[in-house]
């Protein structure tokens, strides 16, 4: 099972450097887009089933964010 985490956060970090050289315009249209898709999959299936590396990795995102 830890070896499944520690695969989804190297996944995650190599998509986050993929962003960086991006231009900003990019980066938000590719954001509207998976919102959207989030959206549709929300639709579908309201009720997602999260396992545990998937709370992790969501837990560890959801700190990155400024607090207001």
């Amino acid at each position: 099972m830890h070896v499944r985490l520690i695969y989804l956060v190297l996944c995650r970090l190599a998509q986050w450097l993929t962003l960086l050289p991006r231009p900003n315009a990019d980066k938000d249209v590719e954001i509207l887009i998976l919102r959207h898709e989030n959206a549709i999959l929300r639709r579908a299936n309201p009720k997602p089933r999260l396992d545990w590396t998937d709370r992790a990795i969501l837990a560890a995102l959801a700190g990155t964010f400024p607090r207001r």
